[in-house]
């Protein structure tokens, strides 16, 4: 408790992230130079950002490109015990070209590599960092 007598807010990191498929429905992962596993592409929020924003930037950080991003997908909480807690935003970002994946240069060296994968096979490829989806969860 806080020396009002509320228990002390939350102060959980901020993240967006966008989500591109292909024409086949796979899902596109990026492979982090900086951890282990995959994610989708996307890093923190900074400060005066929204998380569109944010998204946006570190899409052309990471990739190189600056895809229009579409609407709001999903918003969750991660706890993540040496991170601290996150609150993930994450945008659609719709399917990119040929020409699209023609442009893509890691830009900033935070990113080596990126593939498409079956959403079946997603959590193979998460990290120890995310967990599954449920979204029956409090």
């Amino acid at each position: 408790m806080s020396s009002s007598g509320s228990p002390p807010a939350a102060r959980p990191r901020v993240a967006a992230g966008a989500l591109f498929c292909d024409d086949q429905g796979r899902i596109m992962l990026v492979r982090p130079t900086y951890k282990a596993g995959w994610d989708i592409p996307g890093g923190y929020v900074e400060a005066g950002e929204s998380p569109y924003q944010a998204c946006v930037r570190e899409i052309g950080e990471e990739l190189g490109i600056a895809p229009r991003l579409g609407d709001l997908l999903v918003v969750d909480w991660a706890p993540v015990e040496h991170n601290g807690d996150k609150i993930l935003f994450i945008f659609d970002g719709g399917t990119l070209n040929e020409d699209d994946l023609g442009r893509i240069e890691f830009v900033d060296g935070e990113i080596d590599e990126y593939r498409y994968i079956s959403a079946s096979d997603v959590d193979r490829s998460r990290t120890s960092t995310t967990r599954p989806m449920d979204p029956y969860r409090s």
